[in-house]
C-alpha cells in the first residue's frame, strides 16, 4: 500500500518549526532539498517530518546525501514505493542505503537480496494469541511515530517519555529511542539521565555520529571538556562534513584555552556553512585567533631577533 505525502496530514508546521522540532539547521534542510531528497516546501505534515528526522539520521552516518538520492531513487524505481523512507526500513550498508521490508532486505542499486544478520539473531517475536499481530519491530516502528508526535506537544511530553522506555524495554539497543528520551532530560538539564542515554546509543551504534555529538554536548555543560572534545572529535572522525560538531568542538577547545587548535574548526565551519550568523561568529573567532597569533609572532621574533616560523595545530 502506498502512503501518500500529504492526503492523511492534518496538522501542518512550519519551515521554522519543523527545524525546532527535529533539531536540523536550514543549511541542512536547504542542502536535502538542492539534491532533490525531499521536495522544498514552507510547510510539512507529520509524515514529511519522519522522513526528514530519519534524514537526519542517516546524513550522521557515513554516507553523502547524493548516496542517499541515489538509492531512494534505485529503491522506489525496483519496489514501486512512493516513499521508501516512510514505506521500509532504511539503514547505511557501507556507502549506501539497504531497505528491510516484507521480511527481506534489499540492496536496490545493485539489485540484490542481502542477509538479514539482524532477523538471523533475533527471530521475530509476535504477540500470543493473536496470530494476526505484526511483528514486534513493526510495533517498535508504531510506538517510535507516536512517542515523536507527542514530543511535538509540551503537554504530552510524559506519555512521549513513557512510549520509549517501552520501546527500550524491548529493544535496548534502539539508538533513535535513547537519543529521544535522552535529548527530553536534557531539556530538562537532568544531564546524568542524558548522558546515560547517549552512551548507550554509541555503544548500540557505533558509527552514529549524531550520538556522539549529543554526548559531547552533555559532556560540555558537566564542565567536562576533555571528555566533551572527544566525543566531538569521534562525531567528526564519523562525518567529517558535521558542520555542529566543528562548531562546538572549536567553543571547546576556546574554552580550554586551545585557541590554535579551535582555529583549524572554526575556518572548517565557515566553509561548510558559509551564510548565517554561527557562520559570521565562526569567521569572527577565526580572523581574531589570527590577529592574535600575530601579535605573538611579531613578539616573539622581536625578542629573540631571530627567525620566527608558526603553525597552526
Amino acid at each position: 500500500m502506498t502512503v501518500s505525502d500529504r492526503d492523511t496530514d492534518v496538522t501542518r508546521y512550519s519551515r521554522l518549526d519543523t527545524l525546532r522540532i527535529l533539531r536540523i539547521r536550514a543549511r541542512q534542510l536547504n542542502h536535502w532539498e538542492r539534491n532533490g531528497i525531499i521536495a522544498a516546501s514552507e510547510d510539512y505534515g507529520f509524515q514529511d517530518l519522519v522522513k526528514l528526522r530519519k534524514l537526519r539520521d542517516l546524513c550522521a552516518t557515513p554516507i553523502s546525501a547524493a548516496s542517499i538520492r541515489t538509492s531512494l531513487d534505485a529503491m522506489k524505481r525496483v519496489s514501486g514505493m512512493a516513499n521508501p523512507l516512510l514505506e521500509a526500513s532504511a539503514f547505511r550498508n557501507g556507502t549506501r542505503l539497504a531497505f528491510r521490508h516484507s521480511g527481506m532486505v534489499v540492496d536496490p542499486v545493485r539489485q540484490q537480496f542481502l542477509l538479514d544478520f539482524e532477523a538471523a539473531a533475533a527471530p521475530e517475536m509476535r504477540i500470543v494469541g493473536k496470530p494476526a499481530a505484526k511483528p514486534t519491530t513493526v510495533r517498535t516502528g508504531d510506538l517510535f511515530l507516536q512517542a515523536v508526535q507527542l514530543e511535538d506537544d509540551s503537554g504530552s511530553m510524559r506519555e512521549a517519555m513513557q512510549l520509549y522506555e517501552e520501546i527500550l524495554a524491548t529493544e535496548p539497543a534502539h539508538a533513535p529511542a535513547c537519543i529521544n528520551l535522552g535529548t527530553i532530560y536534557y531539556n530538562q538539564r537532568q544531564f546524568a539521565k542524558a548522558e546515560s542515554l547517549y552512551r548507550r546509543a554509541t555503544v548500540a551504534d557505533p558509527h552514529y555520529a549524531l550520538a556522539f555529538f549529543d554526548l559531547g554536548n552533555v559532556l560540555d555543560e558537566l564542565k567536562r571538556l576533555p571528555d566533551a572534545i572527544a566525543s566531538y572529535r569521534t562525531a567528526i572522525s564519523l562525518v567529517p562534513t558535521y558542520a555542529d560538531a566543528h562548531y562546538n568542538l572549536a567553543l571547546a577547545l576556546e574554552r580550554q584555552g586551545e585557541p590554535r587548535r579551535a582555529l583549524r574548526h572554526w575556518m572548517i565551519y565557515s566553509k561548510l556553512d558559509p551564510v548565517g550568523p554561527w557562520a559570521n561568529h565562526a569567521r569572527g573567532q577565526a580572523k581574531k585567533i589570527l590577529g592574535l597569533e600575530k601579535l605573538a609572532i611579531v613578539h616573539r621574533g622581536t625578542r629573540s631577533g631571530g627567525p620566527t616560523t608558526f603553525r597552526t595545530a
